[in-house]
């Protein structure tokens, strides 16, 4: 491990990706402690000392506190990744979108485009909730109402369209993915903060010693849990026939297909939790009893029915996500134009179902894992009142953004001969590293 990480510094474009990161990084968390004027801070954060359980709280936990701090990345990355998700949901029901999946390049960046313009949509609409919801707060300074207001929205919709920026750099320029690494660090800022406070609890008997006990054993099965999930996957063998290529036999190996229980990572998680605060949102805009509000009572994450349909779209989006990276039918075409094949399994479409049946088989147990880690929060802040971000959510994405992470920069280290982080691997099915 120490020698992985010697090594890191010795290949110069892994040490410029992760100098580019770093300094995103502390852009975004700069940025995420300014605050919008004419906002009463001591207010706000009086209020949301309440909320931990709710789907402020959840919000919060994405956007590192932003939230109830007010600050100009109090959106975060939410209003992209939303937009996101529309545009992946488009394809297979409007066909011009679906043309623009197929163009390549070209396609993908018109699709980008698109994105781009939907997550300013997004971000004004919830700017224009924020504002009015600090306002009914009475957590505003200003006299005027409408100079706050333009300002605040103006404010939140700009800073969203900078973190939507800094996610894309991080992507393109730095290490891993720049969405999750954004929240990734927006939850580990409050990890500090979540020790002390749980510290002061157990001091002042808010939390009793057995609790807090039960929480890290439960925190270390989660990381464990991740670990094993993410890692863990199914083989598929592949054979390649020998072939002439002029004079020389080409081919003759037996190879694999490894195919990951949980290949969409921590996506699916955010994905709903982006969709989930939506009802909430839009009843700020309407007065108290409206029926929206009403709906919106079934989305806090106090209730039953709030976890109940948050597993739903877990499962969901964990299968849509998977079936969004992985094309079953496109490998099986791959492995035919090589002439691999798996043995038993005719080429072409009879391999693409066979793919398609063990990638449907082996995601269920990975959903409802996924699933399961969400929505413990909820039941361990009802039954141990312990605070909500110690829960399974945030140490997921930590854990599964930070395995994924080292793996890319494993990759980098592989491809120019260095040794990487972990010489063997002890997980079943993956191969030494």
């Amino acid at each position: 491990m120490a020698a992985g990480l010697q090594n890191v510094f010795d290949v110069p474009e892994l040490k410029r990706k992760l100098g580019f990161t770093l300094l995103i990084v502390i852009v975004y968390r700069i940025g995420g402690h300014i605050t919008v004027p004419g906002i009463d801070v001591s207010r706000l954060m009086e209020w949301f000392s309440t909320q931990q359980n709710t789907v402020f709280g959840l919000l919060d936990m994405f956007v590192g506190g932003g939230l109830q701090r007010a600050t100009v990345f109090a959106l975060g990355i939410m209003p992209y990744i939303s937009a996101s998700i529309i545009f992946q949901l488009l394809p297979p029901v409007f066909p011009y979108f679906e043309k623009l999946q197929k163009e390549g390049e070209e396609g993908r960046k018109k699709i980008t485009q698109y994105t781009r313009y939907c997550t300013v949509v997004l971000a004004f609409i919830q700017s224009v909730g924020i504002a009015t919801w600090l306002q009914s707060l009475g957590a505003v300074t200003l006299d005027n109402t409408w100079i706050f207001r333009v300002t605040t929205i103006v404010t939140l919709t700009t800073g969203a369209m900078v973190v939507m920026w800094l996610g894309e750099q991080i992507t393109e320029r730095g290490i891993g993915n720049g969405m999750s690494l954004l929240i990734f660090f927006s939850i580990i800022d409050r990890f500090p903060g979540a020790v002390f406070q749980s510290i002061e609890m157990l001091r002042n008997d808010v939390i009793g010693i057995i609790p807090m006990l039960l929480v890290v054993v439960v925190m270390v099965a989660v990381v464990a849990g991740v670990i094993v999930m993410t890692l863990g996957t199914r083989k598929i063998p592949i054979q390649i026939p020998k072939r002439m290529v002029g004079r020389k036999v080409m081919g003759g190996q037996q190879t694999h297909l490894p195919l990951r229980i949980n290949s969409a990572g921590v996506m699916p998680i955010i994905f709903a939790q982006s969709i989930i605060v939506v009802p909430a949102t839009l009843s700020s805009f309407l007065a108290p009893g409206s029926w929206l509000e009403n709906i919106a009572g079934y989305f806090q994450p106090n209730t039953n029915s709030y976890a109940f349909l948050y597993v739903l779209m877990i499962v969901f989006f964990t299968y849509f996500y998977t079936a969004v990276i992985f094309n079953p039918v496109d490998l099986a075409e791959n492995f035919k134009r090589q002439g691999g094949f798996i043995p038993g399994i005719r080429p072409g479409a009879r391999t693409a179902e066979y793919i398609d049946k063990v990638l449907t088989r082996i995601t269920l147990p990975g959903s409802i894992f996924l699933a399961a880690i969400a929505v413990l929060p909820i039941y361990m802040y009802r039954w141990l009142n312990v605070p909500f971000y110690f829960g399974g959510t945030s140490l997921l994405i930590v854990v599964g953004v930070a395995l994924d992470t080292i793996q890319q920069m494993e990759s980098h280290l592989l491809m120019r001969h260095y040794e990487g982080f972990m010489k063997k691997s002890k997980v079943p099915g993956r191969r030494a590293m």
